[in-house]
């Protein structure tokens, strides 16, 4: 019997059986050759989806821990609910072009809870591939789900961020042993930061917890808003760590020896933040942003921030839901405030408008 080692197309709809044809081998040989190696798959380091235990980045730990001013962020929105693409672009480079060294992307003031996935990966894509170069992209990829935390972690750092935000376990909280085995299954994957926020979480991650992680070599370190003196505790220990409240942060940096914020104001005053967070102790520009900080947190964030861009008219008045924007009183306050601090100060170059209640669109399906 001869065997054959190279064979062509099969005649599959033959009615009684499928008749394969030799193929030259020479001829096999010549159309192959041909046939390039795509550029992409000989590219050094180019990030491709891996297993969860395997690196995904690149990025020196040391990097993340240097960052003084990180800006959580907005997601503006186009009429019918989708990204403002447009709109997102200009508010990154308006943060690059005032100082800030890095970008958490889909948080809370993101709005990450409001998206899917697909749009929270899309999203950090788009801003590693538009601004990687200038600026750290920091992804919040964490969940109350451990799978889920896994699996968002791989597809931010496949999309090439630079680092993770990790929250704790929320509604099902977890014991203090399960926060650890939490944290520590995504950590192997790149640079972290945990975020530690009992007010959003129910749960509070205490100082013995980040303890127990603290010789990971992913682990950046932590944003706490618990308060100045557990910021201190930390930066005792050598753990890096940066303000979650904007209206502390100043206190956090200087005098308690915090990194930096990782802030929502700097979104509406981004030059400012940095000087805040830069140019040495400054009680008087803290003085004067402090009733800013204060009205952006009367109501929970992103409201008072999502309110404040579209008066600025950098971002459309557009609300998914369960958010809605301030009331009139409020949105006449902030113009107030934009006035008191000074108009050049704010991002974008519209004069501030009050807003009638019909101009802002409120979305719950989009």
């Amino acid at each position: 019997m001869t065997t054959v080692t190279s064979y062509g197309s099969c005649l599959k709809d033959s009615i009684a059986i499928s008749i394969c044809r030799p193929v030259s081998t020479r001829l096999y040989n010549r159309a192959y050759a041909r046939f390039k190696v795509p550029q992409a798959a000989v590219i050094p380091n180019f990030h491709l989806p891996m297993r969860s235990f395997e690196t995904k980045n690149r990025t020196n730990v040391e990097d993340i821990k240097s960052l003084r001013l990180i800006t959580a962020i907005k997601t503006p929105y186009l009429p019918d609910g989708r990204f403002d693409l447009e709109a997102y672009d200009t508010l990154v480079n308006l943060q690059i072009e005032n100082g800030a060294e890095g970008v958490i992307v889909g948080g809370t003031t993101g709005e990450g809870q409001l998206m899917s996935w697909d749009e929270h990966v899309m999203l950090i894509g788009h801003t590693v591939n538009c601004f990687g170069s200038s600026i750290k992209v920091i992804g919040n990829t964490g969940s109350n789900s451990t799978r889920e935390a896994i699996h968002a972690t791989e597809q931010g750092f496949a999309v090439g961020m630079h680092a993770s935000l990790q929250i704790n376990p929320y509604y099902g909280k977890t014991s203090m042993e399960g926060l650890i085995a939490h944290f520590q299954s995504v950590l192997p994957m790149g640079p972290s930061i945990i975020y530690n926020v009992p007010s959003r979480t129910g749960q509070d991650i205490p100082p013995s917890v980040i303890r127990r992680l603290q010789g990971h070599v992913n682990l950046a370190g932590v944003k706490e808003c618990v308060g100045n003196e557990r910021v201190k505790e930390y930066t005792d220990d050598d753990i890096v760590v940066w303000s979650g409240n904007d209206d502390e942060c100043h206190d956090s940096r200087w005098s308690y020896g915090a990194t930096g914020v990782i802030s929502v104001t700097s979104n509406l005053v981004p030059g400012l933040m940095h000087q805040l967070m830069f140019e040495g102790k400054n009680p008087a520009l803290n003085s004067k942003l402090i009733p800013l900080m204060e009205w952006l947190f009367r109501n929970p964030n992103p409201i008072g921030l999502n309110t404040a861009l579209a008066q600025l008219g950098v971002a459309r008045p557009v609300f998914r839901l369960p958010y809605v924007p301030l009331p009139l009183e409020m949105r006449v306050e902030f113009v107030q405030l934009v006035k008191e601090i000074g108009r050049e100060y704010f991002v974008g170059d519209k004069d501030v408008q009050i807003l009638d209640d019909d101009d802002f669109i409120i979305l719950g399906r989009f």
